[in-house]
């Protein structure tokens, strides 16, 4: 962004994953006056039957949510407020909310306010309307609006870096690799290169080719 200190949230779409395909963008017209990130760990409970107790054994960790009210406001008692209550409120859904048909979906959002930077996919949006102009027409209304981090797949993974010995490693070689250099790699020692060489059907195990891809299995 051109601003990267916004004073006012500012809400950008975008149709690529990867943030890169900016598809346009929101500035609310009152800053929240609170907000809430929600994180989670979310754990296996199953237990033998019979047990009185269970270990709790990591499962996964879903996306922090994000949860804030906004106004939106049209009575012109806001400097700069819309005329149009319902074109503000249709314009923020075009940013946030709509389906967008070229990415079949609806669009990859940040929100920006000073140094907050919160890649985004909407989850949920509720608009109350509360002031109404004699003729029914509605004058005021706030959005409660919950999201949910963002990250490309290819963030994540460069985030978990998983090297843990217990889990299966698809590895595909460079130049340079050998056996005993990716075994201490993964295992963190060098003598499990032969029973690699044995699940990988590898008859030479010093020179290992590039583009090879190999398996190791978790260590029991």
């Amino acid at each position: 962004m051109a601003n990267s200190n916004p004073t006012k949230m500012v809400i950008v779409s975008y149709t690529k994953p990867d943030f890169t395909s900016k598809a346009g963008q929101f500035t609310v017209q009152v800053n929240p006056e609170k907000y809430s990130q929600t994180y989670q760990i979310v754990y296996d409970t199953t237990a033998a039957q019979g047990s009185m107790n269970t270990a709790l054994k990591f499962s996964r960790m879903p996306p922090a949510e994000l949860k804030f009210e906004l106004l939106f406001d049209a009575t012109g008692v806001i400097d700069g407020s819309p005329t149009d209550l319902a074109a503000s409120i249709t314009s923020f859904q075009q940013i946030v909310y709509n389906y967008d048909g070229s990415i079949h979906e609806p669009r990859y959002l940040k929100l920006y306010w000073g140094k907050m930077s919160f890649g985004a996919r909407l989850t949920s949006l509720t608009f109350n309307y509360t002031l109404f102009a004699p003729n029914g027409s509605p004058l005021r209304a706030k959005a409660d609006v919950s999201f949910s981090n963002y990250e490309n797949p290819q963030a994540i993974k460069q985030k978990e870096d998983n090297k843990s010995p217990d889990i299966t490693h698809r590895i595909t070689t460079v130049a340079g690799d050998s056996l005993p250099l990716l075994s201490y790699r993964i295992y963190g020692d060098t003598r499990y290169y032969i029973n690699l060489a044995t699940v990988n059907k590898l008859v030479d195990f010093r020179h290992l080719p590039a583009g090879l891809a190999l398996t190791f299995p978790p260590l029991e």
